[in-house]
């Protein structure tokens, strides 16, 4: 079982999970330290996102526990995990079509008490460079800035850990290079901590702390990118999935 320490803002023990009578999760342990970031990467099926369901309490898991700030959330709902400070994005930035920029931001500000001002709007979009009139509906926006938008409404809380599910899916490269730098602001000068599902090599390779690599459902190797790119359990489980420096999720 991981062991934990004083500077762990973030763990899970023992997660197994089962989806439809099948196990999608066999004792999956991890811890993260304030501001650090871990990157999760594995091939397609390997479980990552499974993972991030229970983590951010979508799911709950058959065994195993979640930790938070030294609490135990495991049977925290999504929404009251968000109010502890637990932030998530997806893989696929879906934002509500039928607003505009100002509206999403008002029913963010608005989800829940205490209710923001437009001045905490502010902050977030400043924070990462979002620089869209608030009279533009959201439907128009392209895939970076609609990645900014739905981060500035995480921001605005002031998030203590972000789960942060292929934040450069979609991205030409220039674009994620912002996404490069937004991720080392907010775990380098906001102390925010990140874990990350990415199939960029190339932007964990810059970012992440640490990594983790799943297949089937089971942590397979863990270390710095270079110490797992090379264990050979990872290359008997995907290697030949890597294509100019990218891994298929």
């Amino acid at each position: 079982m991981v062991e934990l320490s004083g500077a762990t803002l973030f763990a899970c023990q023992d997660i197994h999970l089962d989806l439809g009578g099948r196990e999608i999760l066999h004792g999956i342990d991890l811890a993260v330290d304030r501001g650090e970031v871990l990157g999760i990467i594995g091939p397609n099926g390997a479980g990552k996102t499974s993972l991030f369901e229970v983590l951010s309490g979508r799911l709950q898991p058959k065994r195993g526990r979640v930790l938070f700030d030294g609490r135990d959330i495991t049977r925290l709902p999504l929404y009251a995990r968000a109010r502890l400070g637990i932030g998530r994005t997806y893989q696929t930035p879906v934002v509500p079509d039928e607003l505009t920029v100002g509206e999403t931001f008002k029913a963010a500000r608005q989800a829940y008490a205490p209710f923001l001002t437009r001045f905490d709007a502010e902050y977030g979009a400043e924070l990462i460079g979002f620089k869209v009139s608030p009279d533009v509906p959201t439907v128009k926006l392209e895939t970076l800035n609609r990645r900014k938008l739905l981060l500035a409404c995480l921001l605005m809380r002031r998030p203590k850990l972000l789960l942060m599910d292929e934040p450069a899916a979609g991205l030409i490269n220039s674009e994620v290079d912002e996404i490069d730098h937004l991720i080392r602001l907010l775990s380098k000068e906001m102390n925010i901590t990140v874990v990350i599902v990415e199939h960029r090599i190339e932007l964990l390779e810059t970012i992440a702390d640490r990594v983790m690599v799943m297949d089937a459902g089971e942590t397979i190797s863990q270390g710095t990118l270079a110490d797992v790119l090379s264990d050979p359990k990872v290359h008997a489980a995907y290697f030949e999935s890597v294509v100019e420096g990218s891994l298929d999720e």
